[in-house]
């Protein structure tokens, strides 16, 4: 990670003349780029490090070509001589999905939606105009294998681990009848490909889009798919019709000649079904098979968005197995097989969490039953070690920054909770009421503070459980 650091300093100092304040990773979600945060004085540019360098291209390309048709994209204003590293401008760090989150469905929230689905519009028709394809990522267009891949990729990463079976050969030539319907030659113009209110900032109440190197030709009404049903935004089925009017509004006064709403709906509804699968598939993939935490909760958001499409717009007689399938995989024995046990005001379990140092000795457990869990977190690269860090504490940014940039602490932690996880369950399922749960190192200030505190924040996310969390060597911890 240093050399990383030092790499951007580099390029940052080869457009800014005084070096920066400070520089923090930004959390990374599904993909391999990593994103740091640069700031100096009021302002801060975003540096991106990825070694996938057709991705950074096409980027890089797509950026400068709606940048200049005045499209509310982040401006590249410095490359990397290998291409491995750019430095953008700072959109802001607020998406529309956290504004909904924090403030419900409000008439300001409904207002943002709008925004951006006129913005979409124009980056769709007039982004489009004069677009080289060439640049795409993956396809050109999303066309037929397109559409094919991603009933596949459903296929093989989330409908093929549930293990239901069914007829193989007949599922897929319903996806080819599916590939057909939907590869409509006809309003092609750009496709975000990835059209969610995660990847829409707000700042000062207006909208920027990130995230769009996936991009490519395709039909209009994909990407209004993809930010109306998402999963987490939960929309109402009343917006979504409205919005779903108000986008065809905007994106009519653009259009040479005027479209087909009816054929537009029809594709809309068709796509909204690729969709809801294409991120199953996505959850299945990093969640079942990276076994990342965020995406394996998903699972039942994701199944539950896919019934309440399945109630407004059921599947059609010519896909006799497809739609059994479907209306299986929604049933409540399959959410229930992804949602985990949470617990209540009448559950006895209690976790109780510490962090202590080897130089003082164990914790000790006064419960009748004792047990649990004992981490050795010396592992990981000590903090304390550096003057910058000595007297701070794994409760402090700069200690946690330090401990998930230039170490392996996420890959550790992630391998802890796939072990406590187990047993959290079982002992929910079971009515135990204890569970110790410690995680040591040498001073006891630093790497085993910031892993109980991390625990501690996981299982209260995700089981609800009554904790008990205590740094045991506090006392002691250098100031």
């Amino acid at each position: 990670m240093d050399e990383i650091l030092n790499h951007i300093e580099n390029l940052y100092l080869s457009v800014h003349s005084t070096p920066w304040d400070q520089i923090n990773k930004i959390p990374q979600s599904g993909g391999d780029r990593i994103y740091f945060r640069i700031t100096q004085g009021e302002q801060s540019w975003i540096a991106t490090y990825n070694l996938n360098i057709k991705e950074n291209e096409t980027f890089i390309y797509f950026a400068a070509h709606f940048s200049a048709k005045n499209m509310p994209v982040p401006k590249v204003l410095a490359i990397s001589e290998d291409k491995s590293i750019y430095i953008q401008s700072d959109l802001g760090n607020v998406s529309l999905l956290e504004v909904l989150e924090k403030e419900g469905k409000t008439e300001k929230v409904y207002s943002l939606f709008q925004k951006s689905l006129k913005a979409l519009a124009k980056l769709q028709v007039q982004g489009g105009q004069g677009l080289d394809y060439a640049h795409c990522l993956t396809s050109k267009e999303f066309g037929k294998h397109s559409i094919l891949t991603d009933l596949l990729y459903y296929k093989y990463y989330f409908l093929d681990t549930l293990q239901y079976p069914y007829d193989k050969q007949a599922l897929i030539d319903e996806f080819e009848l599916l590939s057909d319907r939907l590869a409509s030659k006809e309003l092609n113009h750009f496709l975000f490909r990835d059209f969610q209110s995660r990847n829409i900032i707000v700042n000062n109440d207006e909208v920027y889009f990130i995230d769009f190197q996936g991009g490519m030709q395709g039909g209009l009404s994909y990407d209004v798919a993809s930010l109306l049903w998402q999963a987490k935004a939960e929309l109402s089925n009343e917006w979504k019709e409205k919005l779903v009017d108000y986008y065809i509004s905007e994106v009519q006064q653009l259009l040479p000649t005027p479209m087909d709403e009816v054929k537009f709906k029809n594709q809309y509804n068709g796509f909204v079904l690729l969709r809801l699968l294409q991120v199953l598939g996505a959850y299945g993939f990093r969640g079942l098979f990276e076994r990342k935490a965020h995406f394996l909760t998903s699972i039942p958001l994701g199944l539950r968005n896919l019934k309440s499409f399945l109630a407004v717009s059921p599947i059609g007689a010519e896909s006799p197995v497809f739609a059994s399938i479907l209306h299986w995989m929604v049933s409540d024995a399959v959410v229930a097989r992804f949602t985990p046990p949470v617990a209540t005001e009448k559950t006895p379990l209690v976790v109780s969490i510490n962090s202590f140092s080897y130089k003082k000795g164990l914790p000790n457990d006064a419960t009748e039953n004792g047990g649990g869990f004992i981490f050795d977190m010396r592992g990981i690269l000590n903090p304390g070690r550096f003057d910058a860090y000595k007297k701070l504490s794994g409760q402090d940014k700069p200690v946690q920054d330090f401990l998930e940039q230039r170490t392996k602490m996420n890959t550790f932690l992630n391998s802890v909770w796939d072990l406590i996880d187990i047993t959290v369950e079982n002992y929910l399922e079971r009515g135990f009421d204890s569970l110790q749960i410690n995680f040591g190192c040498t001073g006891g200030q630093h790497r085993s503070v910031f892993a109980a505190e991390q625990t501690a924040r996981h299982l209260k996310n995700k089981y609800k459980v009554k904790l008990e969390l205590e740094h045991t060597n506090k006392d002691n911890w250098v100031k």
